[in-house]
């Protein structure tokens, strides 16, 4: 029996959920961050991969996910082949040396991305339609698998045909399956099948599910003008398609794993079909942050070479296809590819990845895949082998020895995360047929569902119109699809889906078309009960060609009936219907603060990141009354949150969270004591006590290339700027000080020490004593008062910058570690890589450096 490599609860009790397998659980080792390893031409051995998962391990890891991808020049005869017999030994070592470190394995079913390989043929490879001669006919898109690794070349797989991946799984039956020691879970990247749009009996299907045959309605097919008789056709088409990749690839895949005690994890998007079925078939759907949210944090950097327009930007009603299936299915993991171009090679800092981690947490995630880590042997030189894409995780990164600490960040948010259940009110429905109904821009002339461009098929839709507006304004939601409805039922408490989330309301963005099929089931929840709001007016048309007018009057006819019930309403003020309603909202969204709300138990709890630049602090009311405390996962410390009487009667808490801050706030029944109210104007407020006014010494110590000299500064200034050597240094320099500390009128038992701009990450002590590591937004540390002197205080700041620097150097001097197949190295424009032209980066402490006090309420 396949084994899962779940590490064994070691004294911590964590949330343990199931789905229909009863196989995925939430563990330590789930809790900490994961990483995609890159197998490059497989040119593995047991000695390194032993000694890369102890890397790992120590520093936090809680597992790997394997992917074979193309080789590196000069190691041709180290080369494994994909389900070799020595390949499928260097995976159960894997997964041995894992399991014996706590860690975790998962598994690409392929190599590089989509499916394909040598044992896809043209029968089943994937295929697009054309006109020959007047009538539709099939041929190949010859597509071949994308970075792929030795024994992994081949056709791209038909994803719409169940016959094609019944025949491709046969390649793992009688290898993969035969180990003792197998992965954890398979694994599907995002849907890039380019300009795949048919199948080899997509004609016959489409008469069987569709009612007609698609060749009567030939001209209808063929018309771009967006015509009713097109449109409709079109819908049809869609329709099918989706059905097609949902039976044909999703479930069947899914199936296989199952069936072979192996857990699924699916990237839908990108996908010609409803992301949340698609998600929702996965064990552990999983979403993408690809590129940089561009948060207006005071401080974070972007890329200047990022291209907005090429590859758009993360965003979190994308992200919340993945969660929302997993939500109304009661699926306890969500993961994520996590900061995949953040930044350019060798560019990208801890104070980067933070903010990014926090969003995809707010929008449900719980799982975090780093993207990624490339397999290097130990003894090559820096830096070592590296992927076409940043960011890289691995030993050789310049962050490496500071991971940790994001690590442990991390695994602190994932544990509270996993270890308890949404709690939203709303759920959205996905009107899918309205977005069939216009134009597509992606190839092959069909919709695909990216995460990256959501700004072309998502948010101008009145669907994504209006959920940026519950985001904005602090309504928790989550969507639903026509398929997931009929999964509902209703009880006391309201609307409870499969996986035992309560929903409070259903909300129907403006649509065109729904399904009749859809309106009957939301006639179903609304008798038993079910409050269902309409927005602006009720559909008036059903989707598709075959008899649209006799069905769209039966839309009618079931509509007019439904809105007599008392729990249903048309609004055309959406936003004053639900504050007439039972929805909670967290009115304090509107300053720009992204949370997410879940239960564990009896507590309610919240993950809230300030990822704007609106917040400092100031009294929030909460929906929830009770008990409330503090958590802070960068620091682990837990405080108890004052509480008054706000405005209506409602009970406020204190919040102090400056921009790229994030915290739990935990609410438990119970009566809190109230504070005297004091107006926030006159408490809580920071105060600036000190801005260190003397010079600084700095002492370059370790780092590329050698560096061992001093100098004075008289104010902080970037190191670069000291000698033509310290511009191309990469690595640690000390920064220290002496200062006089004022007597203080308040009795705080500590300060906060905020060290401005860093670049990037600063260990600090004062009077030689160790006081933590600032490595994210805002460069902040609390000082213990007792510390601190009147006189003769000494501070020391150890400061380490990012790689950048050095490559310039290295990469002029040593251009051929650019040495790998297929795409080699590519900067963040997907250009030949060439940092010797970069500017120098600032680097060190550039400060002011100051001292504050806080006055609590």
């Amino acid at each position: 029996m396949r084994h899962l490599v779940l590490a064994v609860v070691l004294g911590i009790v964590f949330g343990s959920f199931g789905i229909a397998t009863g196989q995925v659980k939430t563990t330590p080792q789930t809790a900490k961050p994961w990483t995609y390893w890159w197998w490059m031409g497989s040119a593995a051995n047991e000695k390194d991969i032993t000694y890369q998962l102890e890397q790992f391990a120590q520093a936090g890891l809680g597992g790997v996910h394997i992917i074979p991808i193309y080789g590196v020049k000069g190691y041709e005869k180290q080369f494994i082949p994909f389900l070799s017999d020595r390949w499928l030994a260097m995976l159960a070592h894997t997964v041995r040396a894992g399991r014996r470190l706590g860690m975790g394995v998962d598994l690409t079913l392929g190599t590089g991305w989509p499916f394909g390989g040598p044992n896809v043929t043209s029968e089943i490879a994937a295929k697009r339609w054309k006109v020959d001669n007047g009538k539709l006919v099939t041929e190949l898109t010859k597509q071949q698998v994308k970075r792929a690794a030795p024994g992994g070349e081949g056709l791209v797989l038909d994803y719409f045909s169940k016959r094609a991946m019944d025949q491709y799984v046969k390649r793992f039956d009688s290898t993969l399956i035969t180990l003792a020691d197998g992965p954890r879970a398979v694994y599907n990247d995002s849907y890039e099948v380019f300009g795949a749009n048919w199948s080899a009996n997509f004609l016959d299907e489409f008469n069987k599910r569709r009612g007609y045959d698609l060749t009567t309605q030939l001209s209808a097919f063929l018309d771009t003008t967006q015509s009713k008789a097109s449109i409709l056709v079109h819908q049809d088409y869609h329709q099918t398609l989706a059905e097609l990749l949902h039976d044909g690839f999703t479930t069947t895949w899914t199936g296989w794993a199952r069936n072979h005690k192996f857990l699924s994890r699916n990237q839908a998007h990108g996908s010609p079909g409803n992301l949340i079925d698609l998600y929702a078939e996965a064990d552990i759907p999983e979403t993408e942050s690809f590129g940089s949210s561009q948060f207006p944090i005071p401080g974070l950097r972007v890329d200047p070479d990022y291209e907005v327009d090429r590859f758009g930007m993360p965003n979190t009603l994308a992200m919340k296809f993945a969660s929302s299936a997993a939500h109304v299915l009661g699926k306890p993991l969500v993961s994520s590819e996590t900061t995949t171009w953040l930044a350019n090679h060798f560019q990208v800092a801890l104070s980067q990845i933070k903010p990014q981690v926090d969003e995809l947490f707010t929008a449900g995630i719980n799982h975090i895949f780093y993207h990624g880590t490339p397999y290097s042997p130990p003894a090559e030189p820096w830096p070592g082998w590296v992927f076409y894409a940043s960011t890289n995780y691995g030993p050789s990164s310049h962050f490496w020895p500071h991971l940790p600490l994001l690590n442990r960040y991390i695994e602190r948010c994932q544990t509270r995360l996993q270890a308890s259940k949404p709690d939203n009110d709303l759920l959205v429905y996905f009107p899918i047929h309205d977005l069939w109904a216009t134009r597509t821009r992606s190839a092959g002339g069909i919709h695909q569902l990216e995460v990256h461009h959501v700004e072309q098929w998502l948010l101008p839709q009145p669907f994504g119109k209006l959920c940026e507006q519950l985001q904005q304004r602090g309504y928790s939601f989550d969507y639903v699809s026509d398929d997931l409805l009929r999964k509902l039922s209703v009880t006391k408490g309201g609307i409870l889906s499969p996986g035992g989330a309560v929903f409070q309301c259903i909300l129907i963005p403006h649509a065109t078309y729904l399904p009749e099929q859809t309106l009957q089931q939301l006639d179903r929840l609304a008798r038993q009960g079910a409050r269902i709001i309409f927005d602006g007016a009720m559909p008036q048309q059903v989707p598709g060609f075959h008899k649209h007018d006799e069905r769209s009057a039966n839309l009618v006819r079931i509509g007019k009936a439904l809105q007599q019930l008392k729990s249903v309403q048309v609004s055309n003020d959406v936003f004053t219907t639900l504050r007439q309603s039972t929805t909670r909202v967290e009115s304090w969204a509107e300053q720009g603060l992204a949370f997410i709300r879940k239960r564990r138990g009896d507590t309610t709890q919240y993950f809230i990141a300030n990822l704007a630049n609106k917040f400092r602090q100031g009294w929030i009311p909460l929906s929830v009354l009770g008990l409330a405390s503090r958590y802070d996962a960068l620091t682990d410390q837990t405080t108890t949150l004052p509480i008054r009487n706000g405005k209506d009667g409602k009970n406020e808490v204190w919040l102090a969270l400056e921009p790229g801050q994030s915290c739990f706030i935990s609410v438990m029944p119970g009566a809190p004591a109230i504070t005297s109210g004091r107006s926030p104007q006159t408490t809580g407020k920071s105060t600036e006590l000190l801005r260190l006014p003397n010079s600084w010494t700095i002492q370059f110590l370790s780092g590329r290339p050698d560096l061992r000299t001093s100098a004075t500064l008289p104010k902080l200034t970037s190191w670069t700027s000291l000698s033509d050597s310290a511009r191309y240094f990469w690595g640690t320099a000390r920064y220290s000080t002496t200062f006089d500390f004022p007597a203080s009128q308040s009795a705080t038992t500590s300060y906060v020490l905020d060290l401005g701009d860093v670049r990037e990450v600063a260990e600090v002590r004062v009077n030689g004593q160790s006081v933590g590591t600032a490595w994210c937004l805002p460069y902040r540390l609390s000082i213990p008062a007792r510390l601190l002197k009147a006189t003769g205080n000494q501070l020391e700041i150890d400061v380490t910058n990012v790689s950048a620097n050095y490559m310039r150097l290295y990469d002029r001097q040593n251009p051929g570690w650019k040495k790998f197949y297929d795409i080699n190295i590519v900067d963040i424009r997907y250009k030949p890589y060439d940092a010797s032209r970069w500017e120098a980066r600032p680097s060190g402490l550039l400060g002011p450096v100051t001292f504050w006090s806080l006055i609590d309420p």
